[in-house]
């Protein structure tokens, strides 16, 4: 079990931080993400292995006026 905006989430063997995104169906065109308090450069999302436990923060950008 992993943490996704403080919400449990099924983890599974060999997820990435890609593949995260897709199962939570996140298409947001400025996110950026968080593992553990640590960024993640988008350029890594499809290598970066989220661990069992994991606390992850997937944040979207929205501009305003």
């Amino acid at each position: 079990m992993i943490k996704v905006n403080s919400r449990d989430f099924e983890w599974q063997e060999g997820m990435t931080v890609q593949r995260l995104l897709e199962l939570k169906e996140y298409t947001y065109v400025k996110i950026f993400v968080k593992i553990n308090g640590a960024i993640i450069e988008k350029e890594d999302y499809a290598t970066t292995m989220i661990q069992d436990g994991d606390d992850v923060k997937v944040i979207h950008l929205l501009a305003g006026g």
